[in-house]
């Protein structure tokens, strides 16, 4: 798998192939062990940073905005803005709640002040709020992009439905399009956006960037019975797939690691990388120890053998 950027959608943004995820930052991660996890993800070649005003406001003692408030710090001291591409969210900070107009323009400036810088690579509405006029949130997150304040926007956690009707009214204002899409996806949660998500994304060239890669921990391999998940921060996340077909699953991913040679994290990873519209997977270290497993993930390049025994394993599991 080349490690090259790849362009996301049709704007002017290039990528690399991983996304390193933010979410950890000021949660599972102090400060100084995250600004370790990015300073190693660059110097591998990494330049897309994921995180969201709400990280981490579910944390005792947090208010949300300490992931975007720690990379702020870090490209400060760092001097890399204009290398690193950053993308964060808006819509569920306790602050700034939903997606009328109002708000959107006050948590954009609220990131960018923790972010400190004047511009954010990518926008994305973060959970679809009904209860504000879909015209009243396109024109407000073009009006980020006419001022400069944004370069691209994207949508997350959106149905099929709702994103067509975003595309329709931006066409006929004349507002931004969106470029990327960011779905959960992974092994063992498939139907929704191989059913519903990729024909729409496929139709709009939207760059897709599948966050819960890994399934909370589950395709690293590291959770093979209910007491190895007994007592951990992602414990409820990973119970569906502790049972006889997620541990089939595991059996398959340990197999085509140990014949590449590589982790059941870098397998997984991969496996995403090879799905349609997919541009980069979203993954998350606590530790610099966890990064290189999901670094060689765009370097490994799965035979459709492989991509086979791997679908074929996790339809027991999809969701």
């Amino acid at each position: 798998m080349s490690t090259q950027r790849v362009k996301v959608g049709d704007s002017d943004l290039e990528v690399f192939p991983l996304v390193l995820g933010g979410n950890t930052f000021g949660w599972t991660s102090d400060e100084t062990a995250s600004r370790e996890v990015l300073d190693d993800y660059v110097a591998a070649g990494g330049n897309f940073i994921d995180t969201a005003d709400v990280y981490s406001a579910w944390v005792e003692g947090n208010a949300g905005g300490e992931s975007e408030t720690i990379l702020g710090r870090w490209l400060a001291v760092r001097g890399n803005r204009d290398k690193v591409v950053v993308a964060t969210k808006v819509s569920q900070h306790p602050q700034y709640s939903g997606l009328s107009a109002a708000n959107i323009a006050a948590a954009a400036d609220a990131s960018l002040l923790r972010l400190g810088t004047d511009y954010i690579d990518l926008y994305y509405a973060h959970f679809d709020d009904e209860s504000t006029p879909l015209e009243e949130t396109v024109e407000a997150f073009d009006k980020l992009v006419r001022s400069g304040k944004v370069r691209a926007i994207g949508l997350s956690n959106y149905t099929a439905a709702r994103i067509e009707e975003w595309f329709r009214i931006a066409r006929e204002g004349g507002y931004t399009l969106p470029v990327a899409l960011e779905p959960h996806y992974n092994l063992v949660v498939r139907i929704n956006y191989e059913t519903n998500l990729l024909p729409v994304a496929r139709r709009e060239n939207l760059a897709v960037f599948p966050y819960y890669s890994l399934a909370s921990g589950f395709l690293t391999g590291k959770y093979r019975s209910s007491d190895d998940a007994e007592g951990r921060a992602r414990q409820g996340d990973v119970a569906p797939y502790l049972n006889d077909k997620g541990y089939a699953l595991i059996a398959v991913l340990d197999a085509i690691a140990k014949a590449h040679r590589v982790s059941i994290a870098t397998v997984s990873l991969a496996w995403l990388l090879r799905r349609p519209q997919v541009v980069a997977p979203i993954s998350s270290a606590r530790t610099t120890e966890q990064l290189p497993a999901l670094i060689a993930a765009t370097r490994l390049s799965l035979s459709d053998e492989d991509m086979n025994a791997l679908d074929t394993a996790s339809a027991p599991l999809m969701r």
